[in-house]
Formats: C-alpha cells, structure tokens, sequence
C-alpha cells in the first residue's frame, strides 16, 4: 500500500510570512491541536469491528513540533481504507485529513494576520 502525502506550495512565502508575524510556538500549538483533532476524527470515523485499527491509530508529533502525522499501525490499514476487490473502501483517514485540513489552514490564515 502506498502512502498518501501533501505537497505545500508557497511555503518560501508563508515561511516569511510567518516570521514577521507569528510566534513559533503559536505554530507548534495549532500543529498538535490539529493533529489530536484529525486523530480523533479518524478513529471516530473508523469502521469498527474489532477495535484493534481504531486503537492503532496515532499521531506522532515530529519536526521540533512542526509536523504532526496521524496513521493507522495495522497491517490492514490500508485495504480498510481504499478497499480490496472484495471489499468496498471504508475510508477515514482521508475523510478525516480533508475535514481537519480546512480548520487547520484558516487556524494558520488567523495566525499571520
């Protein structure tokens, strides 16, 4: 299973932009509070069968507070979430990442203003 990743464009930019106006530690806070916030959205949303892929759930907080990462620790993680021939798609960290992705982006748009 491949992994899905985000490629930020502009970040020269933001990163300037940042550093007139924002503290850091501002940063880092709206970083962890929106990786719990898609941890929890992702779990929530999770098919749950056994409880063992909702419970393999985490977020890793890494980059001196810069980069949160939510990810499922199973090895079936991701034929729940894009399907298998047999199976329909379930998704939720997509649906997750997509709703917590939005907050995030006006949390940081607030931040440099």
């Amino acid at each position: 299973m491949g992994r899905t990743s985000v490629k930020l464009e502009g970040f020269k930019e933001f990163e300037a932009k940042l550093k007139d106006n924002v503290k850091l530690e501002d940063v880092k806070t709206v970083v962890q509070f929106h990786g719990s916030e898609m941890q929890t959205t992702a779990q929530m949303i999770c098919p749950r069968v056994t409880g063992n892929l909702t419970d393999h759930i985490t977020l890793e907080i890494r980059d001196n507070g810069l980069t949160a990462e939510v990810a499922p620790h199973t090895n079936y993680a991701g034929y729940v979430e894009w399907g298998t021939r047999y199976m329909d798609a379930q998704p939720y960290i997509r649906p997750a990442f997509e709703q917590e992705s939005r907050r995030f982006h006006d949390d940081l748009k607030r931040l440099m203003k």
